[in-house]
């Protein structure tokens, strides 16, 4: 699986372009805003959009998903867990609380549960319910490439806030330890904002959940 990250809106978060080298196929995790940016982004690799992934229902990662699905073409948006229902209600309450252009509530096309997985091309994300940041976090990984997309659960040197509501700082770090230190020490992870790490080198150095 190849990857590309696009820091998007004014807390510069991290879409993320998943494509299948094989049929050059995508999908587009987290476009929280900065529509061009991603559209430019897509172009210039020869991407064909295949589906829109959202971690979580915060606005800086789901707030770009609807228009952006319309003008690829009508594109299924799947995740996250159901659990986040109420934050995609509250689009329009979250967009008053920071400030930025209204952005409708909506549902996607397809709510995601632990185990589920995702195609892209050829290639297949797994699903792992990841909840702390928020009840329906979801996390996606593919094994073949070592590598994960985890949104806002796991930062390099940091973890998720937990003081939204339904956050909840033990589901969190009990969702990092049980869910994520299993897949592995080598895999790389992306996460909603800032640089890639790997598992192993925040096992061994986070001082919210390292070892």
């Amino acid at each position: 699986m190849n990857y590309a990250v696009v820091p998007v809106t004014e807390f510069q978060q991290n879409c993320t372009l998943l494509w299948c080298p094989q049929t050059m196929k995508a999908a587009i995790v987290d476009p929280g805003g900065g529509i061009p940016l991603i559209e430019r982004a897509i172009r210039s690799r020869g991407l064909v959009p295949e589906r829109i992934l959202l971690t979580h229902g915060h606005l800086d990662h789901a707030g770009g998903a609807v228009a952006l699905a319309a003008r690829l073409g009508g594109l299924p948006i799947e995740g996250p867990q159901i659990e986040d229902k109420f934050w995609l209600d509250g689009m329009l309450r979250q967009c008053q609380m920071f400030g930025m252009a209204p952005v409708q509530p909506f549902s996607p096309t397809r709510w995601l549960e632990h185990g589920d997985t995702v195609s892209v091309g050829e290639q297949t994300l797994e699903v792992i319910h990841t909840p702390g940041h928020t009840p329906g976090h979801v996390v996606f990984f593919h094994r073949a490439s070592k590598l994960a997309q985890v949104g806002d659960v796991l930062f390099a040197g940091s973890i998720g806030r937990t003081d939204f509501p339904r956050g909840d700082h033990e589901a969190l770090i009990s969702a990092i330890k049980t869910r994520l230190w299993p897949l592995g020490d080598d895999v790389t992870f992306i996460p909603g904002h800032g640089p890639t790490s790997t598992f192993g080198e925040e096992r061994r150095s986070n001082p919210f959940v390292g070892e």
